[in-house]
């Protein structure tokens, strides 16, 4: 590990109001294990759990055994693996507060692709830190916001013998690649997980210059779908202008889904979509946001999307169709005279709330059914990545307790905000059990997830673990 500057712990603001003799041993704890905590980062991040890739599979029960063993450093009781399908999920408790709230902490320890590997500045499973950023993949999300929950367990319990509440963690394996079975799992153990609600160390600030707290993310669904053609590649030059080529067709209909206005062309997408009221886009209108500023970050040349609505109204409250990726014939060095046999086509739609995921993909399907022209063939390939959008109640109390958190932290109070990607497994705690879910994660949307050299500021690290310590101890004691 590389390091050009020393990690840093919040100081304390001038004249805030002292703290409970535990919290501040605990805040004291925290602030003497800071190069630890930022240690354990970097070995956790180091493990390259990359769950869509069957190559790392070993890699991603070694991660899950880490986490396991962390849960029961920490102090944690009935720490196991529980098996999946897929990617097994981890699971420890502390229920010694009696009559206090129980809360159910869930976060993710598996990790996107690093690909594309040379656009990358340091190696993205050697996490490596520079000024006061850690670079590596899944550093932001979500190992490091993951973790931090586990050391301010480990340090309330340390400095106070205690949990000021209940405490249930569920980190699973599988957020990277939909969830998929983690549903079932929930299901299954519905019992055990038990809750009042849920403190998800998954999600994100939306700025590094504004403490935000996001209550809503949109939903999601997935299609992938293969345009077949001739049965094998042919000669360009004999046979150009007498089948059709596959390329052509899927490039044909991905322009289909959209109108010269950005506006989704598949009928019967925005069935159900409720307008923004006024309030609501003259609330928007007042946060710190530009567009300039957005394009700087992004390095795009112009904003664009659907007409009539601005771009975090299209970010937060519209739905989306994107395609995620596109491809067929040859693709390597030089030139290949090829007419393509098939071509590939990856589609996500971000939903909002009135949609249902599957309905919607039914209507995508529908829709390039009728647009496939003729002497082509689609294949649909099935997907599981699917989730409803969802928002978190205005008067939630843990939503009350953690904007507090939030100002008393930062010294200002919290943007509160949405969020433009989607966690399946919230839909799943609301229908399965019953519960609400508070986003509180210290990564920020900014920090290159899913991109080459992503990276986690360093100070998020300690400023997280004394939020999560503020919010456990006001949630469990009202204080």
């Amino acid at each position: 590990m590389t390091r050009t500057a020393p990690p840093r712990w919040p100081d304390a603001r001038p004249g805030a109001a002292p703290l409970p003799a535990g919290l501040e041993g605990t805040l004291a704890l925290l602030r003497e294990r800071a190069e630890e905590s930022l240690a354990e980062l970097v070995e956790f991040g180091g493990i390259p759990s990359v769950s869509a890739q069957s190559g790392h599979a070993p890699d991603m029960q070694r991660a899950a055994q880490w986490l396991a063993g962390r849960l029961e450093r920490a102090g944690l009781q009935g720490v196991t693996l529980w098996p999946t399908t897929g990617h097994p999920a981890v699971y420890g408790e502390w229920l010694g507060a009696a009559g206090a709230p129980t809360v159910l902490v869930y976060g993710h320890y598996d990790v996107q692709p690093p690909e594309p590997l040379e656009l990358w500045h340091t190696p993205p499973f050697t996490p490596t830190v520079v000024g006061d950023r850690l670079y590596g993949r899944g550093v932001s999300d979500d190992k490091g916001p993951l973790l931090l929950t586990v050391q301010t367990a480990d340090a309330l319990l340390n400095a106070t013998g205690r949990l000021p509440l209940n405490v249930k963690f569920l980190f699973e394996g599988e957020e990277e690649v939909g969830s998929a079975h983690l549903p079932a799992l929930v299901a299954q153990r519905a019992a055990e997980l038990s809750a009042d609600f849920v403190i998800s160390a998954d999600g994100g600030m939306w700025s590094a210059d504004f403490p935000s707290l996001t209550v809503s993310g949109r939903g999601i669904t997935a299609l992938e779908f293969t345009v077949h053609g001739p049965a094998h590649d042919l000669h360009s030059g004999r046979h150009g202008g007498s089948v059709h080529n596959p390329l052509h067709a899927a490039a044909a209909l991905v322009a289909s889904l959209h109108d010269a206005h950005g506006r989704v062309g598949v009928p019967g997408f925005y069935d159900g979509v409720q307008e923004l009221g006024a309030d609501d886009r003259a609330a928007l209108g007042t946060l710190p946001f530009s567009d300039a500023a957005y394009l700087e970050q992004t390095g795009a040349p112009a904003v664009y999307g659907e007409a009539g609505y601005s771009t975090l109204e299209r970010q937060w409250h519209r739905p989306t169709v994107e395609v995620n990726g596109l491809w067929g014939g040859y693709t390597g060095e030089g030139s290949k005279t090829v007419l393509p046999a098939e071509a590939h086509v990856k589609l996500t739609c971000r939903l909002v709330p009135g949609q249902e995921p599957e309905r919607v993909n039914q209507l995508l399907r529908e829709h390039l059914t009728a647009h496939t022209p003729p002497g082509i063939r689609l294949d649909f390939l099935p997907s599981d990545h699917h989730a409803s959008a969802y928002a978190l109640p205005a008067r939630h109390p843990a939503r009350v307790a953690a904007r507090q958190v939030l100002q008393d932290v930062y010294g200002q109070a919290p943007l509160e905000v949405g969020m433009g990607g989607s966690i399946p497994i919230l839909e799943t705690f609301q229908s399965v059990l019953g519960l609400d879910s508070v986003l509180f994660s210290f990564a920020v949307g900014d920090e290159n997830i899913h991109a080459p050299n992503e990276f986690f500021r360093i100070p998020r690290l300690y400023e997280g673990q004394e939020a999560w310590a503020r919010l456990w101890w006001a949630l469990g004691t009202g204080a």
